[in-house]
């Protein structure tokens, strides 16, 4: 599995250079252009502006741009934000926490959820909760996240007042104390609760299904001949094999724990990487913009090497050389 992991790793590099090169190249293409905000707005001098142009190397051919670029990107360097006027990277590593608190926080929703109803509808199907909890994840598949995340406000928020409508944490609490950790879990719950169940439909499904297949399968007949206790035969047969699918989920959910939901932290105003991202986009931030993008397809390939060793692990008769 080493040589494997290795073979993988290197085989990233060509990959990621390609991909760096696209993302470089959408960049430029894009209309305006990213020394906008690195200039004084209230100067309109052509000759003023044509000197910053060739300090920041933007007359520079476009090879040297890219390798510059891409240098200072492996180095940390990402930029400066045009929008914010601080270096991309302080930007990211302030949102990036509460990104990873969303993520991790939904995707236990998901997973709570996905095994209480995907078991349940597996074992008993065809019954009545099995029709009610496939009514419920086909809501879930056609139900956009904006629509959700609308109502949630409305009622949770705004009717009930339960939970906080924006925000990722009290400002007048203060930091490292037992009450801003409670705060913080308290404005992420409702957007990972938005986010943690219009998830859990596609792995209650899948669930749900391997274990009705593998229930009528040869080994769990042999079981049942043989007298084994039900529960030991779900548990132990059926269950195990049929979790191998949601498990190496796992490995794609990474870049869900970084990347976010960009419209649910739109939404609930939750200032993480999804909302950044949205917000360079609309105001041509491209350092961000650049930064992020390189760093979502690098945890994209990361994710599917997870995922290839995860089902290597919990599937025995697979083996990754």
């Amino acid at each position: 599995m080493l040589k494997y992991t290795i073979r993988r790793l290197l085989g990233m590099i060509p990959m990621l250079f390609l991909i760096s090169i696209v993302v470089f190249t959408l960049a430029k293409l894009m209309p305006g252009d990213s020394l906008s905000g690195e200039i004084d707005p209230s100067n309109t001098d052509p000759e003023y502006i044509e000197t910053m142009r060739e300090k920041l190397g933007y007359n520079d051919p476009i090879h040297e741009q890219y390798f510059r670029w891409i240098t200072n990107f492996f180095q940390g360097d990402f930029g400066k934000s045009t929008r914010y006027k601080i270096p991309a990277s302080e930007i990211i590593m302030e949102r990036l926490p509460n990104t990873i608190l969303l993520g991790f926080t939904s995707l236990v929703i998901t997973y709570i959820l996905a095994f209480a109803m995907g078991i349940y509808a597996g074992r008993k199907p065809y019954t009545i909760g099995d029709h009610l909890i496939g009514g419920a994840n086909y809501l879930g598949l056609a139900l956009p996240s904006f629509v959700a995340g609308v109502f949630a406000i409305y009622f949770f928020s705004f009717k009930l007042g339960w939970f906080p409508s924006n925000g990722s944490v009290d400002i007048s609490i203060e930091e490292g104390t037992l009450a801003y950790w409670i705060s913080r879990f308290h404005h992420v719950f409702l957007p990972a609760l938005v986010l943690g169940a219009l998830s859990t439909a596609s792995y209650t499904q899948f669930l749900r299904n391997d274990i009705i297949e593998n229930s009528r399968k040869d080994f769990v007949r042999t079981a049942r001949a043989k007298g084994t206790p039900e529960s030991k035969i779900y548990n132990q047969h059926i269950l195990r094999n049929s979790i191998i699918p949601i498990v190496t989920f796992l490995g794609f959910d990474i870049v869900t724990l970084v990347s976010g939901a960009i419209i649910t932290e739109t939404i609930f105003t939750y200032p993480g990487i999804g909302q950044l991202f949205l917000n360079s986009v609309t105001n041509k931030d491209y350092p961000v913009l650049m930064a992020l993008t390189l760093m979502f397809s690098f945890l994209t390939l990361i994710g599917n090497l997870v995922a290839d060793l995860l089902y290597g692990i919990v599937d025995p008769r697979i083996r990754v050389e």
